[in-house]
């Protein structure tokens, strides 16, 4: 039985580095912090970083499956905010995404008025494979109609609520700082 894994790295000026797992393991984990938080506060204020968190989370809670984590990449390239961050923000309101479609589909029957519901429920019932796709196109873009009255609003309320929270935290009011 192994009581104890050792683990012998290559030599670091000329002395062999050896080290149970564990130790390896915590290590790694926190060169592996470092870099993440170094990856997230490059070079941004904390304003700027509070708009690529809200703009990630409010794409992420986009009612058609697949698409913001695409939208995200282009907008972080096009804008020039923080790949990593408005990804991550994304990737954290993914659970969202799910819940809210049918209330977004609700919302949009709503404004846009329910006749493209009713003709999707017929479709499914009684019509064709192209009259169901048609339908759900419409009902998809009834509810990206009502993400889209909703999301500038909460991006706006996002960005204004962490850029306070932001301008508190230490790390980020430092990078902030050396950039001036």
């Amino acid at each position: 039985m192994v009581h104890r894994l050792e683990i012998n790295w290559p030599a670091k000026n000329g002395k062999a580095v050896a080290g149970t797992l564990k130790v390896v393991m915590a290590e790694w984990l926190h060169r592996a912090k470092q870099r993440t938080a170094g990856w997230l506060l490059t070079g941004i204020s904390p304003r700027r970083l509070a708009l690529t968190l809200a703009l990630g989370f409010a794409i992420g809670c986009l009612p058609v499956v697949g698409i913001p984590t695409a939208l995200c990449a282009v907008l972080a390239l096009t804008m020039r905010l923080n790949a990593p961050a408005i990804q991550a923000a994304n990737y954290a309101a993914m659970p969202l995404q799910f819940v809210l479609i049918f209330p977004f589909i609700r919302l949009g029957g709503w404004l846009f008025g329910a006749t493209q519901q009713h003709a999707m429920e017929r479709s499914l019932l009684h019509g064709s494979a192209l009259q169901t796709f048609w339908a759900s196109g419409a009902v998809a873009g009834q509810a990206m109609g009502a993400w889209l009255l909703l999301a500038g609003p909460a991006v706006l309320v996002m960005t204004m609520g962490l850029t306070l929270i932001l301008q508190r935290v230490p790390a980020v009011v430092a990078v902030e700082r050396n950039r001036r």
